[in-house]
């Protein structure tokens, strides 16, 4: 396969628009292609523009020296039967994604010396979880009801994002009794209720890397939607994380819709207060009264928009609120022989200095230790059955580690791959220190790695727009996740928001982001019937 293979979507060229669109969408993430499908079904002609060369946002592939690696779906949760995830994906893609399960044990903790996992099914989950501890049995049972009540309050949670004042009146007493209490609250401080034991909260907090916040920062809410999200365990594209996007993309080609790369929105243009379109890196002006941007809300109101109307608008104070996520390095490595002849596991490993995640988070940050708070390890060739017949004779490996944004600042302004030498160094002893922690737990790998490429948060920057490398858009906070104007309309109008950093993080989070976007722009009249095409 042709690396070009890989790459979604058409070059942008003025030429190459149509004359007019109903909605042009800023960016071809999960959230944005999501709302561009959805309004595309509705009838909408949808202009969506990426400014990478390829599209699908973290749903994308790349290719190098012969292999292929995601570099954001390392797994999906909650697709293994016929639930609303599911059902979304599946009219998105008309039907087109297949997915291959991992192994029962899809997450495998690694903390300090002790070793914990994570088996697929609700049952299962809590069987294993009092085996690996025997006297909390009650404190896991408490733990389980407290996410199904959280699990009950996400749709209404969600839902909020979309109504009028006085919807949200009229709703509030139904609201009121389907939000817990726990549910704003820090995640260590719940859990810390149910249990005295370190290690088992640890356990149940082993997947704080899929938000990037340990448990004594993050919000309980996150925390649940994660763990319900892979409650009954992960599973993977089948052909590759890329498939999603070219899946997608025809639903919008079919009302005349267009999704072009290399198209670099420079501002989004407002006349009198109002929408009028966008104006391209190049000069173009696509004229359009409904934009949508799924470029994350920093990028938004710092760099879309001009100073005076984020300011009028009230948006430069309220970004005061919000804070980016965490940034985190990549390493991406080919190996010279199939996942099944080096053993590699359809498990994710996650591996952690100790049981105390934000201490760990908060020595690294300081730079008082340089132990790494969290490496994520995931084998794509051995989760994708189909991986082999596009690279024969051919393995894949991914780790994910966190690393200061600050590490990297200085070169900032220099051109991908062109960074010089004294970056390139500091990349691959970044990468060396993580390999080793990879030959640590497969020591059998030792000497096998044929290639393997760093990608740091530059990379973030240059290829996803994100301005401090952040992973997952704005930190998903006790704070944040109480932000009501963080919601799919703004207070200008013409502008509406999709994503991750509109509800939670992740490609499910964005996607289901994207059906709020496009109930909010198209009303609850038109929406209904749509969604009912959708879950029935």
């Amino acid at each position: 396969m042709k690396a070009s293979t890989l790459r979604i979507g058409y070059r942008y060229r003025p030429e190459r628009l149509a004359k007019k669109y109903d909605a042009v969408v800023i960016g071809s993430g999960m959230g944005g292609l999501t709302t561009a499908a959805l309004l595309s079904d509705l009838g909408w002609k949808v202009c969506v523009l990426e400014q990478h060369y390829t599209a699908g946002g973290y749903t994308h592939s790349y290719e190098r020296n012969g292999y292929e690696w995601d570099v954001g779906v390392h797994y999906i949760g909650d697709v293994g039967a016929q639930t609303r995830t599911r059902k979304m994906f599946d009219y998105l893609s008309n039907g087109k994604i297949d997915w291959a399960p991992m192994d029962a044990e899809y997450d495998r903790f690694y903390i300090g010396e002790k070793v914990f996992n994570a088996k697929a099914g609700k049952e299962e989950f809590r069987l294993n979880l009092i085996r690996q501890f025997p006297n909390e049995e009650k404190a896991i049972d408490h733990y389980l009801k407290l996410l199904n009540k959280a699990g009950n309050a996400i749709p209404a949670y969600g839902m909020k994002r979309i109504f009028s004042f006085w919807q949200y009146v009229a709703m509030w007493p139904y609201l009121f009794l389907k939000s817990p209490r726990c549910l704003f609250r820090n995640t260590y401080d719940v859990l810390s209720e149910l249990t005295d034991d370190q290690d088992l909260i640890a356990v149940l907090c082993g997947q704080w890397g899929d938000m990037g916040l340990p448990p004594k920062q993050s919000t309980f809410i996150v925390h649940a939607m994660i763990v319900r999200h892979y409650l009954h365990g992960g599973y993977y594209p089948i052909g590759g994380s890329w498939k999603i996007s070219e899946s997608i993309i025809p639903k919008i080609q079919a009302t005349g819709g267009d999704v072009f790369t290399y198209a670099r929105v420079e501002q989004v243009s407002v006349e009198n207060g109002k929408v009028v379109g966008v104006e391209m890196a190049d000069g173009h002006r696509i004229e359009c009264e409904c934009v949508i941007s799924s470029a994350g809300v920093g990028n938004t109101f710092k760099h879309l928009l001009s100073a005076d109307v984020a300011g009028n608008a009230g948006y430069k104070q309220k970004l005061k609120s919000v804070e980016p996520s965490s940034a985190y390095l990549g390493v991406y490595i080919g190996l010279q022989s199939t996942a099944e002849e080096l053993g590699l596991p359809k498990t994710n490993f996650w591996i952690y200095p100790d049981s105390d995640y934000d201490g760990a988070v908060e020595r690294f940050s300081a730079g008082e230790d340089d132990q790494f708070p969290v490496i994520y390890i995931s084998f794509p060739s051995a989760k994708d059955p189909d991986y082999i017949n596009r690279h024969p004779g051919t393995a894949t490996i991914e780790i994910v580690a966190p690393a200061p944004y600050q590490w990297f600042e200085k070169w900032r302004d220099e051109t991908w791959g062109k960074r010089g030498e004294d970056y390139d160094t500091l990349k691959n002893q970044l990468g060396e220190r993580l390999i080793e922690h990879l030959y640590e737990k497969l020591p059998t790998l030792r000497g096998k790695v044929d290639y393997y490429e760093v990608s740091t948060p530059l990379s973030t920057n240059w290829f996803g727009g994100y301005q401090e490398g952040e992973l997952y858009g704005l930190s998903h906070t006790p704070k944040r996740m109480q932000q009501k104007w963080l919601r799919p309309k703004t207070d200008i109008p013409g502008l509406w928001l999709t994503g991750q950093d509109i509800l939670t993080c992740g490609v499910t989070g964005a996607m289901m982001a994207g059906f709020l976007t496009t109930a909010s722009i198209v009303g609850m009249r038109k929406i209904a019937p749509l969604s009912k095409r959708i879950y029935s």
